[in-house]
Formats: structure tokens, sequence, C-alpha cells
């Protein structure tokens, strides 16, 4: 039976994390990607991950999504949804948290409508109807109401991308996460996808990112977390991680950021 771990205690007044990750760890053989990794996201908060490639941003992701299986630790959503197994409702995790990778991977043979209305109707049993009305009401709030007949293939890459992330919103998440989804596009595009996550993070989404836009991540990032070698190595408000980092490794990295 699985235990569920304790909640820590919280200040009076406080809000409860919405997200609770504890001494989690993975590997890949004997590859340590996560070692005993703890974070926290609070509901409404919009935080970003940032760290070298290989230091685990992307693991963390799929592994709250229920993608990845943990080999230790606990991974809670709202205090009372066990993510990691055995005990765990992967059906119902992944509809309470959405995820957008770098790549689409939108269905090739079905129109914009018809990928995004897929989710609502085999995972919530909305009908075809109601899933289309919601789907319009999605398309015409980021500006892509007279794409819903198009097929992906006639899109840019931009435009896909806005779509899968107007799929992954249709089943109505309680968190979002995101795994570098501009890191696949062309310069020119990078500003119409994230001008959607600063649409969703103004009105209130939870949401978790993976970004190597630092820029971005200091304008609408309430918390910017370093991950290193698996763990988060120092977290804080973006302008004192980004600009006054506390630890050496940070202001390394940072610093070849800047030299590009």
């Amino acid at each position: 039976m699985s235990t569920m771990p304790m909640m820590p205690s919280m200040p009076q007044g406080a809000e409860a994390p919405l997200l609770l990750v504890e001494q989690v760890h993975k590997a890949y053989g004997e590859h340590a990607v996560l070692v005993g990794l703890d974070l926290q996201v609070r509901p409404h908060e919009v935080v970003a991950l940032i760290g070298a490639s290989g230091s685990g941003k992307s693991t963390l992701l799929r592994c709250i999504n229920g993608l990845e299986e943990v080999d230790a630790g606990h991974i809670v959503l709202d205090g009372d949804l066990e993510v990691t197994p055995p005990g765990a409702d992967l059906d119902l995790v992944r509809r309470r948290v959405g995820i957008v990778f770098q790549g689409y991977n939108l269905f090739p043979h079905l129109s914009v409508l018809d990928n995004i209305t897929l989710g609502p109707r085999k995972v919530l049993g909305t009908s075809r109807a109601q899933a289309e009305q919601a789907a319009r009401t999605l398309l015409d709030r980021f500006g892509l109401a007279e794409r819903a007949e198009t097929f992906p293939d006639r899109l840019s890459g931009g435009q896909q991308q806005r779509v899968a992330i107007v799929r992954a919103l249709a089943v109505d998440p309680e968190l979002m996460l995101f795994d570098e989804i501009t890191s696949a596009l062309d310069p020119q595009l990078v500003g119409e996808v994230l001008d959607v996550v600063r649409e969703l993070s103004t009105s209130g989404m939870t949401i978790l990112m993976a970004t190597h836009e630092m820029s971005f991540a200091r304008e609408v990032a309430d918390r910017v977390c370093f991950l290193d070698n698996g763990r988060v190595l120092e977290q804080g408000p973006p302008s004192q991680v980004l600009e006054s980092p506390i630890e050496a490794r940070t202001a390394e990295f940072l610093a070849r950021t800047r030299r590009g």
C-alpha cells in the first residue's frame, strides 16, 4: 500500500502547495538524473526551471505528469492525488496536469479542431458539440479561430505549438507543465508562443516551466529554480536568482548563457 508523504508544516495563513515533490530520485541505468529533488508549487504560482542540459528539468516534468516512474520519493497533487506508484491514478493525473513538449505532437491526420476535442471527448466524456464549442472559444482566445479546420502541416511552427497548448488546456487542468516549448522554433516565432504563456500566467493558471528564455522567466515567473545535478540548488525571486545568485554554480550557468 502506498504511504502518503507527510506534508511539511506551513506557516499559519500560508497557502498549501498544489504540487509537492519530495525526495524524488530517478536514474536511467547507472546515470542518476534526479537526486533527492524537493519542490513545491503553490496555486496560481508561475515557477521557472533553469539549468544546463542534463540537469533534470525535462525528467522532472515527465515524472510529475506520470510519463516517467520515479525510483524513490513522492509526488502529490493538491494534497490528495498521489502521482507516484503504487496507487497512482495516472488517467486522473493527466486530466489535472497538462504538459506541452518541445515537439508539437499534433496528430497529422486530424484538423486543429479535432486535435483539441479528442481529449475532452475521450477522457472527460464530453459531447462532440460541447467539446467543439469549448475548443473554438479557446482558439479564439489565443488568436487561432480561423485555423480550426486547418491540418497541422499547413501551420507554422509557432501556430502548431500554440495549438498544442490549447489542446492541453482543453481538459481544464489545474497545473500546466511546459518543457522548453520554444527551443525548436525559429527565433521569429518564439514571441507568439510566449504570448500564450504570458496570458495564462496573468489569468491565474499554475505553471511549472523549463525554459532557456531568461528574460521571459524574469518577466513572468514568481520564482526561479536552478537545477544542477538533479537537485534544486538555488531558488528564489527572479531578480535574486538571475541577477544576484548566491550559489557559484548558478552564477557560472548564467554567465555561460549570457555568452551564448
